[in-house]
């Protein structure tokens, strides 16, 4: 007999059988539930039966919103400002001497205050025409825009002095994405959005615009896009922060607009746009991008601030002199303040603690500070020329995504 062939037939014959025993073991032990029932005994089908019907329903996985690359995790979903909380600053400014950096336009310099005495410390010669005093991504710097004067000048905030000016061209305001990866400047006359390297301010990216004034922003919770408002030409632009483009843009429904400062509301559903010609806030759904609606606040409707609680919303009316509040959760409007002998308030922030707004006095050459429990005028510090985004340094937050101070 030749050797291989014993083996051949018992391989042969332990395959026959294992495939037997396989199709046995299958018809007893099926995951289909009437196949079981039909051939099982009675006390199987009960039990199988039993089984069927008390089988939780298997609950559907919510999507989970991916955020913009590198950016970091939002600490709490139903409120993006959860790291804004009084006195709750990083490690990196937390050493730093608390002032208020006011830029005074007409001037060429920066005013700097001492929030404790209400009195001006120091005054910091820089560019033309400087328009807002921006934190840094990284919260290490301040830039003052120089609009006029087509450069940045860092300001140290830990010694109060000013470096050498950077040149960039028409920077009336600057943002940065919310993954600290650009530097976003806000060229309003020369109708582009420039991208560029958060540190040395070079460019990497030219966005023209076919609206007038680009002039402010903020993001959505994801960072994935961001709401720019068009002063001059009365619109709003959507932007992809990841792909750097112009995704939507509207003209809002009210001649003469003039939209101003954006900020979007602690749930992260809604973006608010206030407008010193329509004299009130713009109510925007982001992810839809349909046409507001308008909630009427005050003459010269300008600045918008949220509280360290994120409960309510501030909102300079410049035109009048005055400050609507809004509340988040009853979603409407609940007090105004008025300055006692008038003013113009403008741009401004919140101090860490949360128990002072300030706000620049833009025609007055003043700036105000404000308690935010009573509304009372705490006091009237006299500045520079034209007053404008002021920056109140430092602020509780992890980072900054530019203007005078948006932290998450």
């Amino acid at each position: 007999m030749h050797p291989t062939t014993t083996p051949l037939r018992i391989t042969r014959r332990a395959a026959t059988l294992l495939a037997g025993a396989l199709i046995a073991v299958l018809a007893g032990c099926g995951t289909n539930d009437s196949q079981s029932l039909a051939s099982g005994t009675e006390a199987d089908k009960t039990k199988a039966t039993r089984s069927k019907a008390a089988a939780p329903p298997v609950a559907p996985e919510k999507a989970v919103p991916v955020g913009l690359p590198g950016m970091p995790p939002v600490l709490d979903p139903k409120d993006i400002y959860a790291a804004d909380r009084p006195n709750k600053l990083s490690p990196v400014v937390r050493k730093f001497p608390s002032r208020v950096y006011v830029p005074n336009t007409n001037s060429n310099t920066v005013s700097v205050i001492d929030p404790t005495t209400y009195q001006v410390v120091e005054t910091i010669p820089v560019g033309v025409q400087p328009q807002h005093v921006v934190p840094s991504w990284d919260l290490k710097t301040l830039w003052v825009n120089n609009n006029r004067g087509h450069t940045l000048t860092p300001i140290n905030p830990a010694t109060g002095k000013a470096g050498k000016a950077v040149e960039v061209h028409d920077p009336y305001n600057l943002y940065f994405t919310p993954n600290g990866r650009y530097a976003v400047v806000m060229a309003s006359l020369d109708r582009e959005l420039v991208f560029r390297d958060p540190h040395t301010m070079d460019r990497k990216k030219t966005v023209p615009v076919s609206c007038y004034g680009v002039n402010h922003a903020d993001f959505s919770a994801d960072g994935r896009y961001f709401v720019v408002s068009c002063e001059f030409s009365g619109e709003l632009l959507k932007v992809d922060t990841e792909k750097m483009e112009v995704v939507g843009q509207q003209k809002l429904p009210f001649k003469g607009a003039m939209p101003q400062d954006v900020k979007i509301s602690p749930d992260g559903k809604t973006f608010y746009i206030a407008d010193m010609m329509a004299h009130g806030v713009w109510v925007l759904d982001g992810e839809k991008f349909t046409t507001p609606r308008l909630m009427p606040t005050g003459k010269g409707c300008h600045g918008l601030y949220i509280s360290r609680d994120s409960k309510e919303m501030y909102i300079p009316n410049r035109g009048e002199g005055s400050v609507s509040i809004f509340d988040f959760q009853q979603n409407k409007l609940t007090k105004k303040w008025w300055l006692p002998d008038g003013g113009s308030p403008d741009m401004g922030g919140v101090s860490a603690d949360g128990k002072v707004l300030w706000l620049s006095g833009r025609y007055d050459s003043e700036v105000y500070a404000i308690d935010t429990k009573t509304g009372k005028q705490l006091a009237r510090i006299p500045v520079g020329g034209g007053p404008h985004g002021l920056a109140v340094y430092p602020q509780p937050g992890r980072y900054s995504l530019g203007h005078t101070g948006v932290f998450r």
